[in-house]
């Protein structure tokens, strides 16, 4: 990463340090970007969002959840990330009230988005975050494609376990699109859920950064603005745990 790029990522970490999160309209995260962020870069990438599968291991019941996983490897010094085998992804019953406590199988994310460049520059991002805000070190990093579908009649929870946290480090989650849809505003929290923050994540890459270790965060239920037209939340969450 350029020392162009540095500069931002200490920026944000900065701005992680003092409150717990961070905002980044999408202009800035396309600023941060750089010249990757191309339209048809942008676009290819938020075409993957229509192959995800069905969610299977949703508690409550619900099939209004759609999503991919993957994982990479972090190690100090060496440039980029290293794609893990696929796994299982877990969270702690503590973390995750609804889902959580159990070995949970979605199916890997396409390797063209693994390997794409927008992927790519915002791990390179987020990585560079982490590493200002809790100091350089080995890094998992888990990757989460999700669709959260909504019809007339029966929402869609981008959170259904609730105001969380995730049980990880630093947590980047990044709007990609929004489609026909009423609802969907972001809550940041403290430790003791006094709110810090609302907003709606709206635009290509609209994204919010959080300190996992300092803040909770959630999303309010999702419904069709038009109802008898498909209606769609796409989002990508990136995480950093030390490993």
């Amino acid at each position: 990463m350029s020392a162009a790029r540095q500069l931002p990522a200490a920026s944000l970490a900065a701005s992680l340090a003092g409150q717990g999160f961070s905002h980044i309209p999408p202009a800035q995260m396309a600023a941060l970007l750089g010249p990757v962020a191309t339209p048809a870069a942008l676009a290819d990438f938020a075409a993957s969002w229509a192959r995800l599968e069905t969610d299977g291991f949703m508690a409550d019941g619900g099939r209004y959840r759609r999503r991919r996983h993957a994982n990479f490897a972090v190690t100090p010094g060496v440039a980029g990330q290293v794609r893990g085998a696929h796994r299982a992804h877990f969270q702690a019953s503590v973390h995750n009230t609804l889902n959580g406590g159990v070995d949970r199988w979605f199916a890997p994310v396409e390797d063209a988005v693994a390997d794409s460049a927008i992927l790519g520059g915002l791990l390179a991002l987020g990585r560079a975050a982490a590493d200002a805000l809790f100091c350089a070190g080995a890094w998992f990093v888990e990757m989460h494609q999700f669709r959260i579908d909504a019809a007339a009649g029966t929402p869609g929870y981008p959170t259904p376990e609730g105001v969380h946290q995730d049980g990880v480090d630093l947590v980047m989650i990044a709007m990609v699109a929004r489609t026909n849809l009423a609802g969907g505003e972001t809550l940041v929290a403290g430790l003791d859920n006094a709110p810090l923050a609302h907003f709606t994540l709206d635009g290509m890459l609209d994204t919010a950064l959080l300190d996992d270790t300092r803040v909770r965060h959630g999303v309010s239920p999702v419904a069709p603005a038009a109802p008898d037209l498909p209606s769609c939340r796409d989002v990508l969450v990136l995480t950093w745990k030390r490993a």
